[in-house]
Order: C-alpha cells, then sequence, then structure tokens
C-alpha cells in the first residue's frame, strides 16, 4: 500500500469539500468571511494590526469567477491573507544554550513534530519581542531552502518561544480552525502553487506576499471541524499501517540475519553422512592444508571445517585506473559503485585501456565473486554474465576452486557483514579498506560441496518469500 498516496488523495478529497457531508444548516463560508472582513477592519482601526497591501491579485470581492475547481454549496474561494490577521517574519537571532525565550527554526521541524527539549534558546528586545511570540494555533511556514513550503502547526508549548527569520508566521482569525489550514498546507493543490509561485535559481524561496496571495477553499466552519476530526482518523490509521509496516520490514531483516546465522553454523539443512567432508576437499585443492578456527564458529557439525577464503579460491585486486599512464584498448570494466549485495547496477559501466598482456589478469568470468575493497566494504556479488567484462582495483575478484558455491560464499560474508567481522578486519578510520590481505584471511565456516548446494537452494527459497512479502507493503 503506498500511504503516501492515500495520505495525499485523502487531503485531496477533503479540501475539494468530497471527504465529509455538507450541512444545509450550516452557515456559508461567504458570511464568515464578511465577519473576518468586519472584524479586520475593526483590529485596523484599533491599530492592533496593519492594513494589507492591495495588488493587483487582490480583491475586496469574496468570490472568484475563474476558480481552480468547484466546491460545494456553502464554501467560498479566498486567500491566506484574507482570513489571517498576521503574516509575519521571524526574527535574526542567534541560538544560545541559554536564553528567555526558545528559537524555533526550520532545522528544529523534522516529519512534521518539533521535539521542544532540544529547540535552543535566544534573547530579544522585551519591548519588541511580543508581536513574534508564538502561540498554539499559529502555523510557522518555510520560506527559502530545499524545506521551501514546508508547514507547521504550533501545538504543545509550555514555555515562551519565538520563530527565526527564515520561517513565516501565520495567525488566522478565529473564525479560521488552524487546524484546517495546517491540512490544507500539505494537499497536492497547495504545493503546486507552492511550485509555480517559489522563486530564485537553486534556492527557492516564498515570500509573505506570495504565500497570502495563495487561494485557499474554505468550508463553513462547522464543516472545517467536521473535515479536522474525519482526517485525524484517517491519519491515525495510516499511522499504524505505517508503523506496522516499518515493524514488518524490521522483523523480515531480523529473519534474513537468523536465517544466514543457522546456514553458517550448519543448523538450516540436515548433515548427509554420504557428504564427502570438507576436510578432503581442502586436502585435496592442497595438500597441506591445515584447519583454522575463526573464534565465531563454535562447535562445527560433522563434515564441517574452518578455512580462509585463501585456502578455497584465489583473491585478486583489479587494474588501478590512471589515465595518464594507462596504455592499451578502451575496455568496459566494474567498480565498486556496480556492485549491490547480490546483483550488479550496469547502467553507468566506463571504460578503461587494457593492455593484451593485462586481459587475462584482469577478466570477470562467469561464477566470479566481486566483493567491494572500500566504501561499503565486503559487498559482493557474483558475475552471472557471459559478456566480456574488467575491473578495477576497488573490487577484488575471488574466483573458487573446484566445485566450491560462489553463493555459499556470498551468503557468509553477507552474515559476517551484519555481525561486523568484515568491518574489524579493515584498515583505516575514516574510510575503510578490506585490503588483499584482510580478503584472503577471512576466515569461514565451510561445509561438504554437496550441503553448500543445500545451503545455498534453501536461504534462496525462503528468502524469496521473504521478498515477496516486503514487495507487497510497497504496492
Amino acid at each position: 500500500m503506498d500511504t503516501k498516496k492515500l495520505r495525499q488523495k485523502i487531503l485531496d478529497l477533503a479540501i475539494h469539500g468530497k471527504l465529509v457531508p455538507q450541512d444545509p444548516n450550516d452557515e456559508p463560508a461567504s458570511v464568515l468571511l464578511e465577519r473576518i472582513k468586519a472584524e479586520k477592519e475593526r483590529l485596523i482601526k484599533e491599530g492592533k494590526i496593519k492594513k494589507s497591501k492591495k495588488s493587483a491579485k487582490t480583491s475586496d470581492t469574496l468570490h472568484y469567477e475563474n476558480v481552480p475547481f468547484e466546491v460545494p454549496e456553502g464554501w467560498v474561494w479566498t486567500t491566506v491573507s484574507d482570513i489571517s490577521k498576521s503574516i509575519l517574519y521571524g526574527v535574526s537571532e542567534s541560538a544560545k544554550s541559554e536564553g528567555k525565550y526558545k528559537l524555533l527554526r526550520i532545522t528544529d521541524i523534522q516529519d512534521n513534530k518539533v521535539d521542544w527539549e532540544t529547540v535552543p534558546f535566544t534573547d530579544f528586545d522585551d519591548n519588541k519581542v511580543s508581536s513574534y511570540i508564538l502561540h498554539n494555533g499559529d502555523i510557522v511556514f518555510a520560506r527559502t531552502g530545499a524545506t521551501v513550503g514546508k508547514s507547521y502547526l504550533i501545538q504543545g508549548l509550555s514555555q515562551k518561544a519565538i520563530y527565526a527569520s527564515y520561517l513565516i508566521r501565520i495567525q488566522t482569525f478565529d473564525l479560521i480552525l488552524p487546524e484546517y489550514v495546517k491540512l490544507f498546507f500539505e494537499s497536492g493543490y497547495y504545493w503546486e502553487q507552492i511550485e509555480l509561485s517559489s522563486v530564485g535559481i537553486g534556492q527557492p524561496n516564498v515570500n509573505g506576499t506570495i504565500l497570502g496571495y495563495l487561494n485557499i477553499p474554505l468550508p463553513p466552519f462547522a464543516e472545517q471541524k467536521r473535515i479536522v476530526i474525519e482526517i485525524e482518523q484517517w491519519l491515525s490509521l495510516i499511522d499504524q499501517i505505517e508503523q506496522g509496516r516499518d515493524d514488518l520490514h524490521s522483523v523480515i531483516k531480523q529473519t534474513k540475519s537468523k536465517i544466514l546465522d543457522l546456514a553458517i553454523h550448519g543448523k538450516l539443512v540436515p548433515q548427509d553422512p554420504n557428504d564427502e567432508p570438507a576436510i578432503e576437499l581442502l586436502k585435496r585443492i592442497n595438500p597441506g592444508f591445515t584447519p583454522c578456527d575463526n573464534g565465531h564458529s563454535g562447535k562445527l557439525p560433522q563434515g564441517w571445517c574452518n578455512c580462509k577464503i585463501s585456502d578455497v579460491s584465489i583473491s585478486l585486486l583489479g587494474k588501478t585506473l590512471d589515465r595518464g599512464k594507462n596504455t592499451g584498448n578502451l575496455k568496459k570494466y566494474l567498480c565498486a559503485v556496480n556492485v549491490k549485495w547480490g546483483t550488479f547496477e550496469l547502467s553507468t559501466v566506463k571504460e578503461m585501456p587494457i593492455e593484451a598482456t593485462e586481459l587475462e589478469r584482469y577478466s570477470v568470468k562467469f561464477g566470479d565473486l566481486m566483493v567491494c575493497e572500500g566504501g561499503d566494504v565486503g559487498r559482493a556479488a557474483i558475475w552471472t554474465y557471459n559478456s566480456k567484462m574488467y575491473y578495477q582495483n576497488a573490487l577484488h575478484r575471488i574466483r573458487f576452486k573446484e566445485n566450491i558455491s560462489a553463493h555459499y560464499f556470498l551468503y557468509s560474508l553477507m552474515y559476517l557483514k551484519l555481525i561486523g567481522v568484515i568491518d574489524d578486519v579493515c584498515k583505516g578510520v575514516t574510510i575503510k579498506h578490506l585490503t588483499q590481505n584482510a580478503m584472503n584471511t577471512l576466515k569461514f565456516n565451510l561445509p561438504p560441496i554437496a550441503e553448500q548446494q543445500r545451503i545455498v537452494q534453501k536461504i534462496e527459497e525462503l528468502f524469496s518469500i521473504l521478498d515477496n512479502i516486503q514487495n507487497a507493503l510497497e504496492v
């Protein structure tokens, strides 16, 4: 379920007057606007608010001839300015660890929430501060940057707070429900207007005048209440769905980790006493083989053995890319960005010059396990293409001997990455590197070849079920 689209659909139904039924007994919004107009004129005469500037976009009339879309009877089209007694920029004060007032900034608003405990303090002129004090029911609006248009309904205030200069505060008249205006500020039609109205190259912004010009469909006050109640019920349900989905994603991730844990400890599939023991395989590959202990395996099942990856494969870093020195014919090559967990992203494959004498050394063949040397160290995928490909030194190429299962080692790497073993053996603090020596000495629990194949088959069977569940969550 696409809950983001569902949220948007509910909000769009609300501002089109299609979410809750209309009541003919409700006082029409046009009467509401007349009362607001009278209240605004009174406050202007008393000097409590300033008279708004007239422009070609504003009018004293309470309706629009060319409406953006039709609204139900009793509704009216108006502007944000017409329903607001104040649209005011914030203050240019520095944040402090202590002060008289909390200072709300754009960055303090995350996912439509504010953690007031983490909001910094500031000081301000006591003779001017009354104009900037926030009250529950105020709406603040991000006027610039990547978050332009983002809004927040002030609620839960427990101490005096003012707001920073990159925010604009909107205070609506008491005859307007601020919760309804906030819901409008999340609708698709609102965002269409913001995108059309924002100015600036690279740093879009919307000023207070533009904000005041925004069109808003206004229902009767009683219907505003019904809409807010209905939407809150819907959004609460969607929140529960999203939380359940997040919980399920976490469970799926934990389940995959547990499957890998069982697999590399010989507990995912039963052992077969007729399988050739892994030690015999290793001695055949390397007559002088001596088992090792990785400290993580515990007691291994019968027929299993500890080994280093160098015992069962040949590992080699790729060609160093130096455009000033490299010569040869241009060949397609893999780098770390092309390797994802279990798959390859080949839309960005580039070319580098490789000499004829280097072709065999740096070729990638069907069945090779490619492992990232840096970045997300240990990330790996198996090359399953027949096309010619080469690779850069940001990757290890692991080419297995005999019939060793590359897939078994891929899943083993996933597990070692999950439990932190791969990161522990890397060098570097800020940028980690899985060196050639670290790669070669990585230690694994090795089952018989036949059991490797059974393990891989079982992992893929279980992962497929979990992936289908996860994909269903995204529909």
